[in-house]
């Protein structure tokens, strides 16, 4: 077959001798999600932006509003800690899966 290339799989301790697919070769490695960093879960458009770089919250504080669908979300903070950047502005369009800000954790 072309574009396959021949390699070891290994499933659940088992090796798997097979063809491995080019877009299985150049898959992006899985990282464990970093609680840290507050991403967005559905795309939409940043209404407003209720924190400032070196603030402090606290779990569960409200930190933008992200229009999506007509509705209005309020998204929250994870873990307590302080704003260390926030990487988009207020009227900003973004998709899902986007950084919209860092928090330090206490």
């Amino acid at each position: 077959m072309k574009g396959k290339e021949s390699g070891r799989l290994n499933i659940n301790s088992t090796i798997y001798i097979t063809r491995l697919s080019k877009k299985f070769v150049n898959r992006k490695a899985y990282s464990p999600p970093d609680p840290g960093r507050v991403i967005s879960y559905i795309p939409g458009t940043i209404l407003d932006i209720l924190v400032t770089e070196g603030q402090k919250v606290g779990k569960g504080d409200d930190l933008l509003i992200l229009e999506a669908m007509k509705m209005q979300n309020f998204v929250k903070s994870p873990l307590e800690g302080k704003i260390k950047r926030i990487l988009i502005k207020k009227g900003d369009r973004v998709g899902k899966g986007t950084v919209l800000l860092e928090i330090e954790g206490d």
